[in-house]
């Protein structure tokens, strides 16, 4: 198998284009300094991980910014720090300000040279389009939690993005690449339903899963890079570039 078996990329964002851990991290950083006891990074990402996967589960069709502001009231209720509505909503509403990865512009730059770009992702429609513009590239389209009415790893997010693909651009299974960071939301499902993956291990160099829940057992990929400038790098040796 090699990377130039692909016509197209499906990439989750958040994790893998956008830092969210910094966004989620800085985010919190108010609800952190009036909780009881000392939460550090490693934990407040697991604390979030919990009861952002609860809260999708309970409520799927909610709206992703929506879903944050009730993470964030349920973190305060945990960490027994009193909050407002509006402070909830205030974190609901801060994905416009989570960062991007700094490789991530210029290698998706590259990639649309050689490949459809197609996002697949848990967040809502409006918070995606303030992160499109920090990526500076025109994606082929963009599948949300919001168009779909569930949350990754539901097998029904991937059903919709290959039923989508297929339909729109008369694409096969075979055609796709599922590029993304997370083993829980993406690697597990992406290998139940047949797709090809690759990892991009943004956090290979620290502990524990940080925003995500663990994953059941050890989900299989097929290429494994640390960083999208590493994935672009064997792309270009592999075309003798």
């Amino acid at each position: 198998m090699k990377l130039g078996d692909f016509k197209v990329l499906t990439f989750d964002c958040y994790g893998t284009l956008i830092d969210w851990e910094t966004g989620i991290v800085n985010g919190l950083a108010p609800l952190v300094a009036r909780a009881e006891g000392k939460h550090g990074r490693d934990a407040v990402l697991e604390a979030f991980a919990r009861h952002e996967a609860a809260q999708e589960q309970a409520t799927p069709e909610m709206p992703y910014s929506q879903l944050l502001a009730a993470v964030y009231e349920r973190l305060a209720q945990e960490w027994r720090a009193p909050v407002t509505r509006e402070q909830a909503n205030i974190f609901g509403a801060s994905i416009p300000d989570w960062p991007e990865f700094a490789d991530s512009a210029a290698a998706l730059q590259y990639l649309k040279q050689h490949y459809r770009l197609v996002i697949l992702s848990n967040v809502d429609r409006i918070s995606f389009r303030a992160s499109n513009l920090r990526l500076k590239v025109d994606f082929d389209a963009v599948y949300t939690a919001q168009d779909i009415g569930s949350y990754k790893p539901s097998l029904r997010n991937f059903e919709y993005m290959l039923r989508r693909l297929n339909e729109d651009f008369g694409l096969q299974k075979t055609d796709i690449l599922h590029t993304a960071q997370s083993l829980y939301h993406d690697h597990a499902p992406a290998k139940q339903i047949g797709l090809a993956s690759a990892w991009i291990d943004r956090r290979h160099d620290a502990r524990g899963w940080g925003a995500t829940v663990a994953p059941p057992g050890t989900p299989a990929y097929d290429f494994r890079f640390e960083s999208l400038a590493e994935f672009v790098a064997a792309h270009r040796r592999e075309r003798g570039g």
